[in-house]
Formats: C-alpha cells, structure tokens, sequence
C-alpha cells in the first residue's frame, strides 16, 4: 500500500499520522521520507492555526533598560501565554518550510527560545552561537558592536559543515550587529546564511540593509 494511502483527511488523525510516518521513516533510515514528513507538517500549519493572533499587545516596552535611553522590547509576556508561544513557533516554522536550508542557528541566549523548537518542527540540525568561554571545543569567534555596547560571539568549528545553508531563528532584530557577526561566523565555517527570521523587527533602525541577498522574515514589525 502506498505511504499517502494511509494519510487520513480527518485532522483529528493529523498527530497520529506524523508519527507513524517518524517511526516508518526511522526504520527505513529514509531521507526522502523525512523530507515528505516536513512537507505534510508544513502543509497542516495553516489548518492548526487558522485564526490571526495580535502578537505586538503580548510585548512589553521597558524603558531605560539595559541602559538609559534603550525602549527594550520584552517578549516574556508572549512566553508566558502558552497559546501565543505556540502561535509564534508555527508560524515561524511555516513561513520558513518553504525555504533551502540544513541548519537553524539559535544566537544566545533569547535565539534558543524559538531556535530549538522551529528545528524540532522542521527536522532541522540545531547550532547555537555563544558568548565567549561557553562552549567547550574550539571555536571562531566574531567581535561586534551593539545598540548599548560592544561584544563577542562564539560558534564551535566544526559547526558548520561546508556548503550548509543556514537560517537564524533570534527574538528581535534591531540594529543587526548580532547576526550580521554571525553571518561572518557561518561564512568562516565554510556554510551559507540563506535566511533571517525573527519574533519582531525595529524596521526604524534599517536593519536589513546589512543583508543583501538574505531571506528576512519577521512576525511583528515596528
């Protein structure tokens, strides 16, 4: 019998069915049947979350933080709504299913929140990128500016296998030194950025002028 002869049309079966076609796929050790796996969890994004949610009133201005004149955008009430969480990792991985790509890269420490479960949807190899002396093998390391400050991040060597394509999965993106650093990171390994995705974007500090050619998707827009 055919593997979509057994797929039912009822979404009541939908988990049910995905995790027959992960243990079929396991067994037969087939990456053509991973693939179709991502596809048909794709395809379903739309019927589980059907309804638009208003994710900019679960984001909380702080003034003055980390340093005075900085409006910090504080996602913590959207991890706090588990309705919303879901929303925001769903739709992350739905927009960016459709994309060529091996790897997610979450960057530290905010990137893990929706770095870790858009792979886990997307059956996606997960690399974080660290701050320097958190990662325990050898690394490359890119110095940045920031908005209120000046840093380093650190990415393990053999990360990135050359000739992956990657895609950063971060919180917000605002002026865009963190993952432009981490663009050259991916780069020094040999890899590819293909594409950016973020919960919100401060489109006022022209981010995406330092992205040519990159994908950049973002959820919330300001």
């Amino acid at each position: 019998m055919k593997l979509r002869s057994k797929l039912k049309n009822s979404k009541l079966n939908y988990f049910k069915n995905i995790i027959q076609i992960k243990n079929w796929a396991n067994k037969k050790n087939s990456q053509n049947i991973n693939n179709f796996m991502v596809k048909l969890q794709s395809s379903n994004f739309k019927i589980m979350r059907r309804k638009k949610m208003n994710l900019e009133k679960f984001i909380r201005d702080v003034n003055d933080f980390p340093k005075p004149g900085i409006i910090y955008k504080d996602i913590t009430p959207a991890l706090k709504n588990p309705e919303t969480f879901k929303y925001i990792i769903d739709k992350m991985a739905e927009i960016i299913s459709e994309w060529n790509f091996d790897i997610v890269i979450g960057p530290e420490s905010r990137g893990f929140i929706f770095a870790a479960p858009v792979a886990y949807k997307l059956n996606k190899e997960l690399i974080p990128v660290r701050k320097p002396g958190k990662l325990p093998y050898k690394t490359l390391s890119v110095s940045y500016d920031l908005e209120y400050g000046s840093t380093a991040l650190e990415i393990h060597v053999d990360a990135v296998e050359k000739g992956k394509k990657v895609v950063i999965v971060d919180d917000v993106l605002a002026t865009g030194g963190t993952l432009e650093a981490i663009v050259k990171l991916v780069e020094k390994s040999g890899g590819e950025v293909v594409g950016i995705i973020s919960l919100a974007e401060l489109t006022f500090l022209n981010p995406r002028e330092k992205f040519k050619g990159i994908k950049i998707e973002s959820l919330i827009n300001y």
